[in-house]
């Protein structure tokens, strides 16, 4: 069955993980790029299961997984790229993740780190463990993302005398904020390419 367009649309925005010369994760981008990549002949699509790489002309005769996301092109259906390989580009990028909201709430997963509950966006806040009137710092160790219910329980004491517990320690994050995407929204077949960090990263804020 042939998708609708915001099917196909959908499909041709979802993310695609790149990888350097080196097989180092540097960037994402969505399928529609990478198939551009491909068809340029700058970029080899990465099997996921058996790790092989496959230029354009090969990835258009490869047989489609049932299992995958696939498009469909003007005579057969392909298995969406979800990682692809430079050809050239073997360097890494060096980038940081910059302590902003959007990166705490990106390392908590979007969660209160006290009750664990994941409401709207709005509804979540910034908070300091130990109070800036008690000394505490705004940085990576000493901030963690709070609903407003637990942040206003808290107050300016320290968790454990407002009665809260840290569902984990803060930590600097160690993703790469180039990646762009949650790991929560990472597909599967990455996993092999960014080890553990979508299914203990995104809780831990260890990445």
């Amino acid at each position: 069955m042939v998708p609708s367009d915001s099917a196909r649309g959908s499909v041709l925005d979802a993310p695609t993980l790149v990888l350097n010369r080196s097989w180092i994760p540097i960037h994402v981008t969505i399928v529609r790029r990478a198939i551009g990549m491909l068809f340029r002949g700058t970029a080899l699509v990465v099997d996921p299961l058996s790790l092989t790489v496959m230029d354009f002309a090969t990835w258009l005769r490869d047989p489609t997984d049932s299992t995958r996301r696939s498009i469909r092109t003007t005579s057969r259906w392909v298995a969406v790229p979800e990682v692809v390989q430079l050809c050239d580009y073997d360097r890494v990028p060096s980038f940081e993740a910059p302590f902003t909201r959007s990166s705490l709430l990106r390392r908590d997963d979007h969660r209160c780190q006290y009750c664990g509950v994941r409401p709207p966006q709005s509804q979540l806040t910034v908070d300091h463990v130990v109070p800036r009137s008690r000394g505490g710092r705004t940085n990576w160790e000493n901030c963690v993302v709070a609903c407003i219910r637990c942040n206003a329980r808290k107050g300016d004491r320290p968790p454990s005398t407002a009665g809260l517990r840290l569902q984990r320690s803060p930590r600097a994050p160690r993703w790469a904020p180039h990646l762009q995407v949650r790991p929560a929204e990472w597909p599967g077949s990455w996993s092999q390419f960014l080890g553990s960090r979508r299914v203990s990263g995104a809780a831990t804020g260890t990445r």
